[in-house]
């Protein structure tokens, strides 16, 4: 018991740096307003301390943050980050039985790049190719560790849903669904695809009455033949039991309703809507439902569904009361949402807190877990930002970015080695050529 208590306490040892003070700094909490020439302590991962004049521990990382900017970690609610071996499993219109957990590509050199943006945690989700897609799993940019490592611990899981063009495949090419020029399959249009939904549901509830009828015939002391195991159901079933949230891709109003009409009727919840770009006309709907919303700032028109979007669209949803994140879907894009975030003061007024909160603390908040990240409050993890400027400024840069208080990304340090990698992989590639001439014939 002892040496397995030693290695659990040993790899956990290995997430965590070791204590970090950044002080006299301006320490933007999200939800606890800013504090000017403020310090922030943090011990074994979690944020120990939030103040002024604080004094760090023996053996302290200390950083000096004067004329800086300290934010919570940036959070992605829709990325693709880090899969390997491609994201949509687009042969079947139910794909639930797929887990992008189990295809975490911890080497993804974007992880990387995302950390040198300030991201540090993403819902990394399956593609959009069917009208019930894969199983999904939020994970902590932890460069260089194992994919098992990088997972969100205590982080519920999700699924994918999608509405519209992409499951019903109109106007893409083949390749995108990783299938033969001459393959078409169900469903063919919208109706279809909200069947899809509506007749796996009915089968996922009839499913979990078989399970529970075995298991109360097992509870009286019967011996009854177990009902056939379907991975397909399973996450479903999850779904309707609220262990598992539904993300779901959609853009047009009348998805949207259709989509949380048909949850209330299964007995479930929508968690987020993704991409949403028509969420402001049914905004007060969507907020009825609870579910969330995660868009694009200002992406629209790339789609004939796409066309009658609004930058103001996360605004109005804010103002209706609904939970607004802003989210990538790009490894390019999950660079700078800092600054995607700054664009909704422009378009909607939303002040600084409530723009810095759609990808830090609402994402959070959408994700299950503002208990642990998403603000800068003593007890949640260590997981922060250090901008050069406001991280608002369209000139802002990242300096530092911590997990769990431990460094996963400093800029002075990546400028100093690019020079010394350069080096190494000119060395590498004369070898290489070397070695191919002696082979040469």
């Amino acid at each position: 018991m002892r040496r397995a208590f030693l290695i659990l306490w040993a790899a956990a040892g290995s997430l965590f740096g070791q204590a970090l003070l950044v002080r006299n700094t301006t320490v933007l909490t999200v939800t606890k307003g800013t504090i000017t020439n403020g310090d922030v302590l943090v011990e074994n991962g979690r944020i120990a301390a939030v103040g002024k004049n604080l004094s760090a521990p023996s053996g302290a990382q200390i950083v000096d943050g004067t004329g800086k900017f300290l934010m919570p970690g940036i959070i992605d609610c829709h990325s693709h980050t880090a899969i390997e071996g491609g994201v949509n499993e687009g042969t079947v219109s139910d794909s639930s039985m797929v887990n992008i957990r189990d295809v975490i590509n911890p080497t993804d050199i974007n992880i990387y790049r995302g950390l040198a943006g300030g991201l540090t945690v993403s819902n990394v989700l399956h593609g959009s190719a069917n009208a019930i897609g894969g199983q999904t799993i939020v994970i902590k940019l932890r460069w260089g560790k194992t994919a098992e490592e990088m997972l969100f611990e205590g982080a519920k899981p999700g699924i994918k849903f999608a509405l519209g063009e992409n499951p019903k495949r109109q106007g893409y090419p083949s390749s995108f669904f990783s299938q033969g020029p001459a393959e078409r399959r169900y469903p063919g249009t919208r109706m279809g695809v909200e069947q899809v939904i509506r007749d796996s549901f009915i089968e996922a509830r009839n499913y979990q009455a078989d399970w529970k009828e075995y298991r109360d015939r097992v509870a009286r002391g019967e011996h009854p033949i177990p009902p056939r195991k379907d991975l397909r159901l399973e996450p479903l079933v999850e779904v309707l039991e609220g262990k598992r949230y539904v993300h779901a891709h959609c853009y047009r109003s009348d998805e949207i309703l259709m989509l949380l009409r048909v949850a209330d009727e299964m007995g479930f919840k929508i968690r987020t809507l993704q991409h949403v770009l028509e969420g402001y006309k049914v905004a007060d709907e969507i907020a009825r439902h609870g579910a969330g919303a995660s868009t694009f700032s200002d992406w629209w028109s790339y789609k004939i569904e796409a066309y009658d979007a609004t930058p103001y669209n996360a605004a109005i949803m804010t103002r209706k009361g609904v939970v607004v994140s802003l989210n990538s879907d790009s490894d390019e894009l999950q660079r700078h949402l800092n600054l995607e975030a700054a664009k909704t003061m422009r378009y909607g007024g939303l002040s600084e807190d409530e723009a810095l909160a759609m990808v830090t603390i609402n994402p959070a908040k959408q994700l299950g877990i503002d208990d642990k990240v998403g603000s800068i409050e003593v007890g949640k993890s260590g997981d922060l930002v250090l901008f050069d400027r406001h991280p608002l400024d369209n000139y802002s840069k990242v300096l530092k970015t911590w997990i769990d208080g431990h460094e996963y990304f400093d800029r002075d340090k990546d400028l100093s080695e690019r020079t010394e990698f350069a080096r190494k992989k000119k060395e590498l590639m004369d070898k290489e050529k070397a070695a191919a001439k002696e082979v040469t014939p």
